[in-house]
C-alpha cells in the first residue's frame, strides 16, 4: 500500500519541480515578446506597413515629381492602366504629346491618358497589375504615409550617392516638416521634356533595411535604355502640357495645373478652383477598394454615379433587356436577307432619300416597269382589280357622297330579297323565249334573204 501511494505521488512531485525550475530562469533568457501587429485603418483592416510601402514604391520613388504624381493618380484606376498598356503595345510608335491626344476619346481617367506619352513607363507598369493596384490603394488610404515613404527612399538613394542633379533632372532640398527636416524635390531639367529614369532598386538604394521585404524590380525593355548604366535615363519625351499634376509635399495630396489639364481634356473641363486632385470613383471600373474606410468614402459616390446614369437611360426610354431583344431580332432579319428596321428617325429619312435617288437613276423603262409592278401588287386580289385607269378605287365608303344613288341601290337590294322569298306560283312569269328555226337545206350559217 505504501509503495502504491509513493508512485501515485510521483506526477505531482515532477510538476512541482518543473514549476520551480521555470521560476528560477532569469529574465534575460525569457521568450521574446510577439511582434507588434500592423497598424489598422479606420475600418479595422490592416494598413500597409512601412516595410510594404518602401517595397512597392522603390521602383518609382526616384521619378520626377510631376511624373510620380501622374503614376500615383493613375494607379488608383488599375483597370484603365491595363487598357493603356495594351494600347501602347498596339501603337509602339506613339509617344509624347501626340500619343496623349490620340487617346483623348478613350473612356480612361485623364491621369491614365497622360501615361501613354511614356511607353517605357507603361512597359514597367504592365509587368505586375497587382503591384499597380496596391500602389493606388495605398495612396487612397494612406497618402501621408506614401509621401513619407518616397522621401525616405530618396534620402537613402542620395546617401548612397545615386541621386544628384544632371542634364536630365534637377534635385533640390526644400524645408520640410518637423519629422523630416528637408524635402527632396526632383524636377525635369527642361519642363517640356521628361526623362524616365531606370534603375535597380536593390542597388541604387544601397543596403536594404528590410531583408524580408526586398524591393520590387521591373526592368524595362532594354531598347529604351541602351546604355545599361546603374541609373539610366534613355531618350527624353516631349510632353508639353500633358503632365498637369504635382506632388504637394507635407499635405499628402496632388496639385492640379488647371490650364494644362483643360488643354488636354477639352471634353472634361474642370473649374479653376478645382486645383486639388480628387479620385473619381466612376472610373474605378468595378475594381474593389482594399479597405473599408476607402470603400465608405468612394463606393457611395460610384453607386450614385451609376444610378444617375441608369436613371438618365430610363428617362430616355432605354431598357437593356428590350435593347437586347431588338438587337437579336435585327440580327435574325439580317441573316435571312431582310432589311432591318431603322433605329432612328434620321436613319429612316436617309434610307428614304437613298431609295428616291436610286429610283431617279434608273432608265425610263425601268422606272415604268417598277411603277407597273407596284400598281399590280397593290391591286392584286382586290375588288378593284382590272378597273379603268384613272377611276377611283371602290371600297366600303363608295357612294357616301351621292345619297340618291345609295338609296336606289338599297331599294333594289330590298326588292330582290322579297322576290326570292315569294312562292314560285306567285312569282311573275317571264316572256317565253322563241328561237328562230334552223334554215332548210344545206348551207351553214347563211342568213335568209
Amino acid at each position: 500500500m505504501l509503495t502504491y501511494l509513493t508512485w501515485a505521488r510521483v506526477p505531482t512531485l515532477l510538476l512541482t519541480l518543473a514549476c520551480a525550475s521555470l521560476a528560477a530562469v532569469p529574465d534575460a533568457v525569457a521568450a521574446p515578446a510577439p511582434a507588434p501587429a500592423p497598424a489598422k485603418t479606420g475600418s479595422g483592416e490592416a494598413a500597409f506597413t512601412r516595410e510594404q510601402l518602401d517595397q512597392m514604391l522603390a521602383p518609382v520613388a526616384l521619378y520626377p515629381d510631376a511624373l510620380l504624381a501622374q503614376v500615383l493618380m493613375a494607379s488608383s484606376y488599375p483597370g484603365d492602366v491595363t487598357d493603356a498598356v495594351a494600347w501602347s503595345k498596339a501603337h509602339p510608335d506613339a509617344k509624347g504629346e501626340d500619343a496623349v491626344r490620340q487617346v483623348a476619346n478613350q473612356a480612361w481617367d485623364p491621369s491614365v491618358q497622360s501615361l501613354v506619352a511614356f511607353p517605357q513607363l507603361l512597359a514597367v507598369l504592365g509587368q505586375d497589375p497587382a503591384w499597380v493596384q496596391k500602389m493606388g490603394d495605398a495612396f487612397l488610404a494612406q497618402p501621408d504615409a506614401v509621401m513619407d515613404a518616397v522621401q525616405r527612399l530618396r534620402r537613402q538613394a542620395q546617401s548612397a550617392g545615386h541621386l544628384d542633379s544632371n542634364e536630365q533632372q534637377k534635385v533640390s532640398a526644400q524645408p520640410g516638416v518637423a519629422s523630416a527636416p528637408q524635402t527632396i524635390v526632383i524636377e525635369s531639367a527642361d519642363p517640356q521634356v521628361v526623362y524616365v529614369p531606370s534603375y535597380n532598386p536593390s542597388v541604387v538604394y544601397g543596403s536594404w533595411a528590410y531583408p524580408a521585404y526586398p524591393p520590387y524590380y521591373y526592368p524595362p525593355p532594354p531598347y529604351y535604355y541602351p546604355g545599361g548604366a546603374l541609373l539610366s535615363f534613355g531618350i527624353g519625351v516631349a510632353v508639353g502640357g500633358a503632365l498637369w499634376g504635382d506632388l504637394d509635399w507635407g499635405h499628402g495630396d496632388i496639385d492640379i495645373d488647371v490650364n494644362r489639364y483643360n488643354e488636354f481634356n477639352s471634353n472634361r473641363q474642370i473649374n479653376r478652383n478645382d486645383s486639388k486632385w480628387k479620385h473619381n470613383a466612376a472610373n474605378r471600373d468595378g475594381v474593389p477598394y482594399r479597405d473599408g474606410a476607402t470603400r465608405e468614402r468612394f463606393d457611395g459616390a460610384r453607386d450614385g454615379a451609376r444610378d444617375g446614369a441608369a436613371q438618365r437611360q430610363a428617362y430616355r426610354g432605354r431598357d437593356d433587356a428590350r435593347a437586347a431583344d431588338r438587337d437579336r431580332a435585327r440580327q435574325s432579319l439580317e441573316q435571312r436577307g431582310f432589311d432591318t428596321p431603322a433605329t432612328s428617325n434620321r436613319e429612316a429619312r436617309d434610307r428614304a432619300g437613298a431609295s428616291q435617288r436610286e429610283l431617279g437613276q434608273r432608265p425610263a423603262g425601268a422606272q415604268g416597269r417598277a411603277h407597273a409592278g407596284d400598281n399590280a401588287f397593290r391591286n392584286q386580289g382586290g375588288a378593284n382589280h382590272g378597273r379603268p385607269p384613272g377611276s377611283r378605287p371602290e371600297n366600303a365608303f363608295s357612294g357616301t357622297r351621292n345619297p340618291g344613288q345609295s338609296m336606289g341601290d338599297a331599294n333594289r337590294g330590298h326588292r330582290s330579297v322579297q322576290s326570292s322569298q315569294r312562292p314560285a306560283a306567285a312569282r311573275p312569269q317571264g316572256r317565253p323565249m322563241s328561237r328562230p328555226a334552223a334554215p332548210r337545206g344545206g348551207g351553214g350559217g347563211g342568213r335568209r334573204r
